[in-house]
């Protein structure tokens, strides 16, 4: 079957298992706090690109995380029929290799672990890259937590979601995809859903 190629812009984005974003402090997770460049203002990046073609395709589904090429891969009964980028753990939090199952599916998952600390009263942010496990919100601040929506939990805390791509490996260990792909592959993969990470 000839795969159909279709291009995605990023639309809105989310990074969780994030660093800062460029620009330094004062710049948030984007979703809810900031949009992305509208779509009719520019082409999506090679980075930005997927396809889906599996709709009419039956099988058992099974995705292939490839670290290297940054890409995910999604199978129905053997047959490739999609392909997402992805952003993966950095060097200082990395996506173990390995072979796992989907155990949860969360729509509207937010980190337990990651977010914003923002001025209650202004709403400027404070701290762009805050870790619960470090950093706490102080008398008229607000800790927000990393919104992490069509999460897929395959690793203990470690999982596929809707976040930004900066078009290397940069999470805090999730795997980053654009939101029209990590919809695609949320609604075609169930739990327990093999994933394999290479």
């Amino acid at each position: 079957m000839k795969a159909l190629l279709l291009i995605f812009p990023l639309g809105f984005l989310l990074p969780s298992c994030a660093p800062p974003l460029a620009g330094g402090a004062g710049h948030g997770y984007l979703t809810g706090f900031r949009s992305a460049t509208p779509t009719n203002e520019r082409q999506p990046m090679a980075h930005e690109r997927g396809y889906w073609d599996g709709d009419a395709v039956e099988g058992p589904p099974s995705i292939t995380l490839n670290r290297n090429e940054q890409k995910a891969y999604f199978y129905k009964g053997g047959q490739l029929v999609g392909m997402s980028p992805i952003s993966t753990g950095k060097s200082t939090h990395s996506t173990p290799a390995g072979t796992y199952k989907v155990t949860e599916k969360d729509q509207d998952h937010e980190s337990s672990l990651y977010g914003v600390i923002r001025d209650s009263t202004t709403g400027q942010i404070l701290n762009n890259d805050a870790d619960t496990r470090k950093h706490r919100a102080e008398a008229g601040q607000v800790f927000e937590h990393a919104p992490m929506p069509y999460f897929m939990r395959f690793n203990g805390g470690i999982g596929m979601h809707v976040g930004h791509l900066p078009g290397y490996a940069a999470s805090h260990g999730c795997v980053r995809m654009p939101k029209e792909m990590a919809v695609r592959f949320f609604e075609a993969a169930s739990v327990g859903t093999p994933v394999i990470v290479q």
